[in-house]
């Protein structure tokens, strides 16, 4: 049986204003890994670009995890009011 943790032991990502910050920062890393790729893709380097791919679907798939964390947070307290 899993146990839970305290709000120290989660770190900045324990609260809903920690995890809107991580998704901003989520965000902001997707936006430049974008860029990257848009870059790559011009140069024609299909290595490079495959290079760009490649590192931004951990930044989608991180962002995509806050969100989901965020809409529990969000149906919790809808269901608990």
């Amino acid at each position: 049986m899993a146990r839970k943790k305290s709000a120290s032991a989660q770190g900045s990502r324990g609260g809903t204003a920690g995890l809107v910050l991580s998704l901003g920062g989520s965000a902001l890393a997707v936006v430049r890994a974008a860029k990257r790729v848009r870059h790559a893709k011009g140069s024609h380097d299909r290595l490079n670009t495959a290079d760009a791919v490649a590192g931004l679907l951990p930044l989608v798939t991180s962002a995509a995890l806050v969100l989901r964390r965020l809409r529990g947070r969000r149906r919790k307290s809808a269901s608990s009011a």
